[in-house]
């Protein structure tokens, strides 16, 4: 059994090419929509919610979690590893290593919360990595809201106009690579290429579903796809939007919890 956990419905990106990866194991996924966004919260709150988060998914035997939450990976993720005794796989070791991978120019672009860019993570991991790169990093705190609330259509002129005053400034730079640095972010997949087709787009949740799959050795024994999904607020409206996004229904598969009392 894998364990994921993001804020919200962002992390349905990394739970998609999990199941895909992994046809041998079951899922278990928390989204704490109780208390989205994450990233606009101190290092101190974003830490406590991580604590619980994992706390909760190790009610589970799971023998590892996907931290599918740019925020905590970027802010939380050391304290994680030091609490819990299992392989914890975050969102930015996999998606560096494909945005250095596939940039030609050596400018890429990271996107993320105002807590994921002002930690300075993903720049710190891509310049380990390709010291004479240029990094942009552009703080992007309305997109969680837009996913949340369903405003991902290329043809609605409010993701639009957002994407447009966050990103047409990277019209003015050799960026070739984009980070999107939060796995909310791909469910605006559309929108933003759209806008910025020059720019290769990084899923980082799907990058993290990768590295897990590197690292991770197979089960001993199939555990079937079944997948628990647990939610910290409003079941319906998750269930709703898990399903148009998964494409399969997970309505009988949502329960809430009490994340507080993790």
């Amino acid at each position: 059994m894998i364990g994921i956990f993001d804020s919200g419905l962002g992390g349905l990106t990394a739970l998609k090419e999990i199941r895909r990866l992994f046809p041998e194991e079951s899922l278990v996924y928390f989204g704490d929509t109780g208390r989205v966004p994450y990233g606009t919260r101190s290092v101190q709150t974003i830490g406590r919610y991580a604590l619980q988060d994992m706390a909760f998914l190790t009610s589970f035997p799971i023998r590892a979690a996907v931290v599918a939450c740019g925020t905590v990976s970027t802010t939380s993720l050391p304290l994680l590893k030091e609490r819990f005794a299992i392989p914890i796989i975050g969102v930015v070791e996999g998606a560096v290593e494909a945005a250095v991978r596939e940039s030609k120019t050596g400018h890429i672009a990271v996107i993320g919360t105002s807590a994921t860019v002002a930690s300075g993570a993903f720049a710190a991991a891509i310049r380990h990595r390709r010291p004479e790169a240029n990094v942009t990093s552009i703080a992007c705190p309305l997109f969680v809201p837009l996913v949340e609330n369903g405003l991902t259509d290329p043809d609605d002129p409010i993701p639009t106009l957002i994407a447009r005053r966050y990103l047409d400034p990277l019209l003015d730079t050799d960026a070739d690579t984009l980070i999107l640095g939060c796995t909310h972010y791909p469910l605006l997949h559309r929108v933003i290429s759209r806008l910025y087709p020059h720019l290769t787009l990084i899923n980082t949740g799907t990058e993290a579903a990768r590295l897990l799959r590197a690292t991770l050795p197979p089960c001993k024994e199939e555990q079937g796809d079944a997948v628990r999904y647990f939610v910290s607020d409003d079941v319906e409206g998750f269930s709703r939007s898990a399903s148009l996004f998964l494409q399969t229904e997970v309505r009988g598969s949502v329960a809430k919890i009490d994340i507080a009392a993790y």
